[in-house]
């Protein structure tokens, strides 16, 4: 049975066109050991609740959803029972039903970035746009990059060579770390826009080439603002949604807008502190008719927490006037839910 169902999930991302046969040959668990994939290679693993991947750490989810199979893209805590942030890539998965998962080879590393000379491979965000996959990723405080690939799973190459946003574009801000943390969202009139920030939030339109800033920075201010990190945008029954991360220990919060760019109305939180771990970042996809909160906590029972994290999915739900119930945070998770 187990291996009819990873037959099963071999044959639908072909099908979607995201596995070449000819090219992919499968690790097993005890060739993976901690160990990265060859290039070529796939990681074939069981969802067994929350977190869903084990055998790595990963932080600061965010996600996207072609035809039947959702994308995660993460950042990569290198080790168990970390005193600081040692994050030097990136890793990518795919699903079509939550439970079986594929991990891709390493699609992008901090030294594909020559000017990051802060070493670091903070949070990004990945979209399509033009047959192409765009990742933007933050560094510390060597700034924002923007890489591209022709497949979600990529390889990824630095699409500039340089930054896309700086401190410098961070008007209202004065600590070295306040360009981080993007977040893209393409709006009902085809218009890309990128957020990003720590302490400060601010926003920009991209062009569309998805590789420049198009027009002013400007800095988003409302009521009851309290921005921490981790913008993340998504759209429901016709209203915006802006959550982020709050506070520290952080939370997430979320506010409601007509408009990409405001005015937004605070509405409260979504989830509480995550276990074990002093920040909190999301990501909010809807897939296959059913809402889905991502996010990241310390909670693998081996040496988890602030800088080992692992990602974590959860169902999300609206309430009748749009509202967002609060996340239940579970150690089971929605896995066994999606009709095959």
């Amino acid at each position: 049975m187990k291996r009819l169902k990873k037959l099963l999930l071999i044959c639908s991302l072909l099908l979607a066109g995201t596995v070449t046969a000819t090219a992919q040959t499968v690790a097993t668990e005890s060739e993976l050991d901690g160990k990265k994939l060859e290039p070529g290679q796939r990681y074939h693993f069981v969802a067994q609740g929350n977190p869903i991947i084990k055998h790595h750490y990963t932080a600061d989810p965010a996600a996207l959803v072609k035809g039947d199979t959702l994308w995660l893209f993460a950042g990569h805590d290198f080790a168990g029972g970390q005193k600081g942030y040692k994050m030097k890539d990136w890793l990518v998965y795919a699903t079509t039903d939550l439970k079986n998962w594929v991990e891709y080879p390493v699609p992008m590393k901090i030294s594909d970035f020559s000017w990051a000379k802060s070493g670091d491979a903070f949070a990004g965000h990945a979209v399509e746009r033009n047959g192409k996959y765009y990742w933007y990723i933050s560094t510390n405080w060597s700034g924002i990059g923007v890489a591209v690939a022709d497949r979600p799973e990529g390889p990824y190459r630095d699409a500039l060579g340089k930054p896309l946003l700086t401190n410098k574009d961070c008007f209202a801000s004065t600590h070295a770390w306040a360009c981080i943390d993007p977040a893209v969202h393409i709006d009902d009139e085809g218009q890309a826009w990128i957020f990003w920030g720590n302490r400060e939030c601010y926003y920009a339109k991209l062009k569309d080439n998805m590789i420049e800033i198009d027009g002013e920075v400007k800095q988003l201010k409302f009521d009851g603002f309290e921005f921490t990190e981790a913008p993340w945008l998504h759209q429901y029954q016709g209203k915006y949604y802006l959550s982020y991360a709050t506070g520290f220990p952080e939370k997430i919060a979320y506010a409601m807008a007509d408009h990409i760019t405001g005015p937004y109305t605070y509405k409260g939180l979504l989830n509480e502190i995550a276990g074990n771990s002093n920040t909190n970042h999301q990501a909010i996809v809807n897939f296959k008719d059913q809402w889905y909160f991502i996010y990241h906590n310390g909670g693998i029972n081996t040496d988890g927490g602030s800088y080992s994290r692992s990602i974590c999915i959860d169902k999300l739900e609206y309430r009748v006037d749009g509202t967002i119930k609060r996340i239940n945070m579970t150690s089971e998770g929605p896995f066994n839910e999606i009709a095959q």
